[in-house]
């Protein structure tokens, strides 16, 4: 479940348009906060509560440059997000559904090919 939590927190933190918005700016190059001010109706302060959202799921790397602090993306958890929807969302050996026990998954129901999938799926028996 702690990988679940950990890619929850990263959603969650992309579920704000302004984190969006924020990550889009600094996409192309690093920004100091006055840029990415510039391009916001928000306060210093305001935007400093975002950067440390930002911050804390490893998204936004900062660094301190005389008294300014410059943003960029962490492009080593953007590949790592990659890799937790890829883990969640693409069929693979090893998946999740392998634990359930097959006797529970039976209980009434037929097995049916998936070509999506590398598991067979079941589906609801039908009267005839």
């Amino acid at each position: 479940m702690d990988n679940y939590n950990k890619t929850v927190n990263l959603f969650r933190a992309l579920s704000e348009p302004i984190h969006l918005k924020i990550l889009d700016m600094i996409s192309c190059r690093e920004m100091c906060a006055c840029e990415i001010l510039a391009g916001l109706s928000i306060s210093q302060s305001t935007l400093s509560h975002h950067m440390s959202v930002l911050q804390k799921v490893s998204l936004v790397s900062a660094r301190k440059e005389a008294t300014w602090m410059i943003y960029s993306i962490n492009q080593n958890k953007v590949t790592e997000l990659h890799k937790s929807i890829d883990l969640v969302m693409l069929p693979r050996n090893g998946c999740i559904c392998e634990q359930i026990p097959e006797a529970d998954i039976m209980k009434g129901y037929q097995p049916v090919v998936n070509h999506n999938c590398l598991n067979s799926k079941f589906t609801k028996k039908t009267e005839d």
